[in-house]
């Protein structure tokens, strides 16, 4: 009997390849990639090391888009040299390394074109994540501690580096709140997906009748801006308070008043730190999440319509969710943006298997940013 024939496969995979590279503008991206390393190489170019270090950025991420689409054209040619040995041996063996091959090259090319649906200022950029409970008691605060740890998780995943720069426990059960930087490629277009009110049914941990408890969770998305995105802020408007830490943060914990609060009294907005032993580094770490929220302020200031980095400022509570995870009476995460869902509930909170539901959303996102054009430009 013949082995299985990939052939098919092989050629869908070559014909998204193709749209990869038109819709990456791969031959574009290696001319300016050349243009950029020649202006590096020039005499004084590290004079100006700010406007050097953003040159350098720019070329690592041309880089890393023309090193994964090479990676993916070569991958393609090990596929096919090993499905046409395959055939001509009748080689079962060979037959499964294609397949292999071919579904690693699947997912791959999943991330190319899920890179591309980043056009946004800041997508490709490092992300400021936070996590507040919302309507359901203490219940809500154990939530939030739980989509803290998933999220902890998804980010590994990914390969991505988290700084916790908040996350005080609770007196009696989870955390208050949370508030992590995460620095990876593509880390605030992906966590985008986020963004929102996340619903939890399941059976109340600290009810003694085992009733059934839905708890509410705010989940803040922010961009961490770049040095030479101006953000106004006067000293005189901030109330700066230190105290002492709580919860993770080394042996300063509750020794000094290392961590920070600091209120803009304009708008009321406040932001705590304390993950660093030191009040100095505390505070520039929250002045960096202060001007990434007072940014988002002045864009919905400016535009006088919701605000697109945040997404809609709903209360935390019932009928506003974007995502219900149902451990009770059965077990179903579901997103209500997108339509995906999962019964595997373990492997999406325990193992911060996100990933569908992220790449979900963005599909749907992008699909619907197209078919609403031709009806804005009618």
């Amino acid at each position: 009997m013949p082995v299985e024939s990939h052939d098919e496969q092989i050629a869908a995979l070559k014909a998204r390849l193709q749209e990869v590279r038109r819709y990456l503008t791969i031959d574009l991206k290696r001319h300016q990639q050349a243009e950029l390393e020649h202006e590096s190489a020039k005499p004084g170019f590290w004079d100006d090391p700010q406007a050097a270090q953003a040159v350098m950025t720019r070329i690592a991420g041309l880089r890393d888009d023309i090193q994964a689409y090479d990676a993916a054209v070569a991958q393609l040619g090990d596929a096919e040299s090993a499905e046409e040995l395959a055939q001509e041996a009748d080689d079962e063996e060979t037959a499964a390394y294609a397949a292999e091959l071919i579904d690693d090259l699947a997912g791959k090319l999943d991330e190319l074109e899920l890179a591309s649906w980043f056009t946004g200022q800041f997508d490709h950029g490092d992300a400021i994540v936070t996590i507040k409970p919302g309507q359901g008691g203490l219940e809500a605060q154990d939530w939030t501690e739980m989509l803290f740890r998933m999220y902890l998780k998804y980010c590994e995943r990914r390969g991505w580096k988290v700084t916790v720069n908040d996350a005080p426990v609770s007196e009696v059960i989870g955390i208050d709140r949370a508030t992590f930087t995460v620095s990876g490629r593509n880390a605030y277009g992906m966590l985008s997906a986020e963004a929102g009110v996340h619903r939890l049914v399941r059976i109340s941990p600290t009810d003694d009748k085992k009733r059934r408890q839905t708890s509410f969770a705010g989940v803040e998305v922010l961009p961490v801006l770049p040095d030479d995105i101006e953000v106004e802020i006067n000293p005189a408007d901030l109330r700066i308070d230190v105290y002492h830490a709580s919860g993770p943060g080394g042996q300063g914990v509750n020794t000094t008043d290392s961590a920070v609060r600091i209120t803009h009294a304009p708008t009321g907005t406040v932001v705590t730190c304390q993950n660093e032993r030191s009040q100095l580094q505390n505070k520039a770490t929250a002045m960096q999440i202060l001007r990434s929220r007072l940014y988002e302020l002045e864009r919905e200031k400016r535009a006088q319509q919701i605000d697109e980095l945040r997404g809609p400022k709903r209360d935390i509570s019932f009928g506003n969710q974007i995502r219900s995870y149902v451990l009770y009476p059965y077990q179903m995460i579901k997103d209500l943006r997108s339509g995906h869902e999962t019964s595997n509930v373990d492997a999406v909170l325990s193992e911060g298997d996100l990933d569908p539901f992220v790449i979900a959303y963005h599909r749907w996102r992008v699909l619907n940013e197209s078919e609403a054009q031709p009806a804005q430009e009618a």
